[in-house]
Order: structure tokens, then sequence, then C-alpha cells
């Protein structure tokens, strides 16, 4: 049996933990659930509001640590949430006004970029396609900033300093057997 680590990427209310549970379900390979909401209630922060540039930083930081010491658990995972998802989120709250400690800003992207040639083998892109639900505790609804990050998650994929492959499941497939067949397929 092959060994994978898989990274599903992609904005918020994209599906990700339901196709990689079902992932690790069907290639028999671990499940490592990282929980960024969870990180934001440990230091009483909400994800569904705006934050300032160093504050977001901050607590992109603290979500890296967090999610790294989950993966380096297991040599053959899945997991719902991949650094170039943390570089996304940051970058996508940079407004033209924003305030930004470039250096520190670019020190955060390449520890990023190192977590993710650590510990990932591939990169699924799953793009906005199914239904928008609300739940408490989640990010907003937004789906103009959804497409926004979607559009920045496919970018860093195919940024040179990522060096895992990558795939995009496409947004017409939104059943989940479908959804796990294609990456099935991609990973052969």
């Amino acid at each position: 049996m092959m060994q994978f680590n898989i990274g599903i990427c992609g904005s918020h209310r994209t599906g990700k933990t339901t196709l990689a549970k079902a992932l690790a379900e069907k290639l028999e390979i671990d499940l490592a659930i990282t929980s960024t909401s969870e990180v934001f209630k440990q230091y009483g922060l909400d994800p569904a509001q705006p934050l300032d540039f160093k504050r977001r930083l901050w607590i992109q930081q603290q979500i890296v640590q967090a999610s790294e010491q989950i993966w380096q658990q297991s040599s053959n995972f899945v997991t719902d949430r991949t650094p170039l998802d943390m570089i996304a989120y940051t970058l996508a709250d940079i407004q033209g006004n924003t305030q930004v400690d470039f250096v520190a800003l670019q020190a955060y992207i390449s520890d990023c970029f190192r977590v993710a040639n650590k510990y990932f083998s591939h990169f699924v892109i799953l793009q906005p396609a199914i239904p928008l639900i609300y739940e408490d505790g989640k990010a907003a609804l937004n789906q103009a900033y959804i497409e926004h990050l979607n559009s920045l998650i496919i970018g860093l994929c195919h940024d040179e300093r990522c060096k895992k492959i990558s795939f995009i499941i496409e947004r017409n497939i939104t059943h989940l057997d479908k959804r796990v067949e294609s990456v099935k397929q991609s990973l052969l």
C-alpha cells in the first residue's frame, strides 16, 4: 500500500472535513483533524470577527504550531487544513490600507511553505461548490470572500515554493463519493 500525506485545501465551508473523513476511511489512512475554531476559542477570539493584521498574523502562527503538532504524529494521513490555507487566510485580510509588517509576513509565509513541504505529499484543492449553511462558531458565509480565498489557495498550490503535487476537484463534482473517486484517480 502506498503512503500519502494528503492535505485538503480550500476555503471554509467547502466540505474539507467531510472529504478528509471519507478519504481516510476509503484509503485506510489516518485522519488528522485540525481545528482552527478551537485555536481561536483557546485564545478568546472569534473566527467570524475581523482582526487587525498583527493579531491575525499572531493567531495564524498559533494555528500553524497547533496543526504541526497533529501532522507530525502520523506518516500516512489526510487532513482537512493545510499551511497553504493558513497563508491564504492571512493574505485575504490585507487590504489597501492595512498596516503590514512585511518582514514578519514573509517569515510567516516561509514557515508555512516549510511545514507544507515537510509534512505533505499531495494537496487537493476543494473549490466552493456545495450549498453554504450557517453554523455557530464557524467563519462568515460571504461568498465573495470564499471565492477570494479559493483563488489565493490555487495560486499558492502552484507557487514555486510549494514542492508538492496538487490537483483541483472540479466545481461540478459535489457528491461525496465522486469527490473521493476524483482524489483516488488523481493519486494513481
